[in-house]
């Protein structure tokens, strides 16, 4: 993948990588992870591209190759939203798909509430409460961020601050992505009337229902083998997203 950079309204310069030609699919990562770990490893890009289709995929602020602020105020309500929705600016797109997982979910829908309108939206590895509000996993994460093995969860610490060694993320950093976080209502997720697909792996439990979050978005459901960390290499949820992008 081809690597650019743009640089956002308040300075913070993203990084985002683009493959292949057609027409654009946007895939958004998830939290701790990058576009190359989320999207490349599991070989969802690849498989786009073999469809016919421009893979365009960002690192979220604080993520992977984009820069990472330390200063809060760098770090505001929707921020990763507002990246995104400047980045489809940046490049001129009209006629695109979006697709999220994890906390690219939670970020795509926001960045539709905000204002875009992508052709078909896909939401990995959310129900309708982990799109709604960060809620007490965020408070968990904000605990073994900040104190590590002494965190509360103490193994969840230690395996947080290994994630981000192994990465070179910063700890402030991602205390300002659970900052940015922003609620959204239910009568905001039904008004987008964007086609919509929901993937979740059978064995994730902590983000909520996907069948009622599929629902609201009047679109369609699909579980797939795995848990929140491993459901997007499933091979049923590659072919499910390639097919529905299509």
């Amino acid at each position: 993948m081809t690597e650019h950079h743009f640089t956002a309204s308040d300075g913070v310069r993203i990084a985002y990588a683009v493959e292949g030609a057609g027409r654009p699919v946007i895939l958004l990562h998830g939290f701790l992870s990058s576009g190359a770990r989320n999207w490349a490893a599991p070989r969802l890009v690849q498989a786009l591209v073999e469809t016919g289709r421009q893979v365009i995929v960002p690192d979220a602020r604080g993520h992977g190759r984009s820069e990472a602020p330390t200063d809060p105020a760098l770090w505001p309500a929707d921020v990763m939203a507002r990246d995104v929705i400047e980045l489809v600016a940046h490049l001129g797109l009209t006629d695109y798909d979006l697709a999220g997982y994890s906390m690219g979910g939670r970020t795509a829908i926001r960045a539709i509430v905000g204002g875009l309108r992508p052709r078909r939206l896909v939401i990995g590895g959310m129900g309708e409460t982990a799109i709604m509000e960060a809620g007490p996993r965020a408070d968990a994460f904000e605990d073994a961020i900040r104190n590590g093995a002494l965190a509360q969860d103490a193994a969840m610490g230690a395996a947080l601050h290994k994630l981000m060694a192994d990465q070179g993320l910063k700890p402030e950093a991602m205390l300002g992505v659970l900052a940015s976080f922003h609620p959204t209502t239910e009568a905001e997720i039904r008004a987008i009337g964007i086609p919509a697909l929901v993937l979740m792996g059978r064995g994730d439990h902590d983000n909520g229902s996907g069948e009622t979050l599929a629902a609201w978005l009047g679109g369609r459901f699909v579980a797939v083998r795995g848990d929140h960390g491993t459901a997007v290499a499933a091979p049923e949820f590659r072919e499910t997203l390639v097919d529905f992008l299509a």
